[in-house]
């Protein structure tokens, strides 16, 4: 009879043998574009600090002073004695960024995703989800205990056909990611919101992806389409999810909604109430961050001219893109040991860019993940496309 320990090894084994085992990498620096990973520089193509903010003087600055301020711990959750000045002005500034009535701040986008579905579904509900979701989402999902249906990625005509063969429930609730984490693509955020009218569901976007890289002044993807016209507000866009790890350049996450939804979720969710608050002074380089986000607009100008830039560069070469006009750009490879070799053929050069590989994407679908920051300099962006010219001819796409 194996052991404990012979079990778990048995399994690692397992993903070793089928390329899929991961590890990870020690940065000896701050996070930004150049950046010493394992003790040696390379230019990161890889984080999701989409506009520099993770190692701005002004984002910085704002953390020292609230801890001068404020402390270093919030000493509790919020409903004991953690909830500080910082927390409160930041909710209202979101609120007020979202359009929203009120926001909430979470410890993490898992913790907000898997807090808002366990708290608002049951067994007598349903949850209809994106089949390309974030983990989180598909997580909380499940956990919920609702009838849970995926349907294919951002395709209408199979969520339409999910909702209308479900059965009876209570409440019906769809979720998507605003910008899909793998591949780039925007979420088709007019036709959800029509659908859910249709079927009287409830939606709910996490927008992780969208705040700070999309909308005139970063307001995402549902800014994204009220700039073109479409009418979202709050009452058929019920739950809009957010973090700061990624545009915001920090850590945490918010809920932003109606003043019911957001005194339910200070009532009833489980992970809000007993996890213990953000330290005040993140909360104030966030709140330097999201200002910085709608104030900058030559951050996301110069990050759309990389990415036309850099689309038009591999369509040349003949490589396969996922369709996206976000920082996040997904060359398909298919095969995991060529992606894998794709990987560390660019490391040599000096570049670190991901190779993702199953179960974070579907099987046959391994892809190099390239992703943008306004802090890349011309000289770092021509690298990595003089590095693609030389070993593209290497990656043709086996999927």
């Amino acid at each position: 009879m194996k052991s404990f320990r012979q079990e778990l090894q048995q399994g690692l084994d397992e993903r070793k043998k089928n390329a899929l085992l991961r590890k990870r990498r020690t940065l000896f620096s701050p996070q930004g574009t150049q950046i010493i990973l394992d003790g040696e520089p390379v230019i990161s193509f890889c984080s999701n600090d989409y506009l520099g903010m993770a190692d701005h003087p002004d984002v910085i600055q704002a953390f020292h002073k609230g801890l001068e301020k404020f402390g270093a711990g919030s000493g509790a959750s919020h409903l004991v004695s953690g909830h500080l000045v910082p927390h409160q002005v930041l909710e209202e500034e979101l609120a007020a960024f979202t359009g929203r009535s009120k926001a909430l701040v979470f410890s993490s986008g898992y913790m907000a995703n898997v807090g808002v579905l366990t708290t608002l579904l049951g067994k007598a509900d349903a949850v209809f989800e994106d089949r390309l979701n974030h983990a989180s989402l598909l997580d909380g999902g499940l956990f919920s205990g609702a009838s849970f249906k995926r349907y294919a990625h951002v395709d209408i005509k199979a969520l339409e056909n999910k909702l209308s063969n479900a059965p009876e429930s209570d409440r019906k609730l769809i979720v998507s990611d605003g910008v899909f984490s793998m591949d780039g693509d925007i979420a088709p955020l007019p036709e959800l919101v029509q659908v859910a009218k249709e079927k009287d569901s409830l939606l709910m976007i996490d927008d992780a992806h969208g705040f700070g890289v999309l909308g005139k002044k970063g307001g995402g993807s549902v800014a994204h389409w009220q700039e073109a016209g479409v009418d979202i507000t709050e009452d058929n866009l019920q739950i809009l999810v957010g973090t700061f790890g990624k545009a915001f350049g920090v850590s945490g996450a918010f809920v932003a909604g109606s003043e019911e939804l957001i005194e339910t979720l200070i009532q009833f969710c489980r992970p809000y109430i007993y996890t213990t608050a953000i330290p005040p002074a993140m909360a104030e380089a966030i709140r330097c961050g999201l200002g910085l986000i709608q104030k900058d607009q030559w951050r996301r100008d110069y990050l759309s001219q990389m990415i036309s830039r850099f689309r038009r560069h591999c369509e040349d070469l003949g490589l396969s893109l996922v369709p996206s006009q976000t920082p996040i750009q997904a060359v398909l490879i298919g095969n995991v040991e060529t992606t894998l070799e794709a990987s560390e053929q660019l490391m040599e050069q000096g570049l670190f860019v991901s190779a993702i590989r199953p179960p974070t994407v579907p099987i046959g679908t391994a892809r190099l993940r390239v992703t943008f920051s306004a802090m890349h300099t011309e000289e770092q962006f021509i690298k990595l496309l003089d590095a693609f010219e030389r070993c593209a001819h290497n990656w043709q796409k086996d999927l």
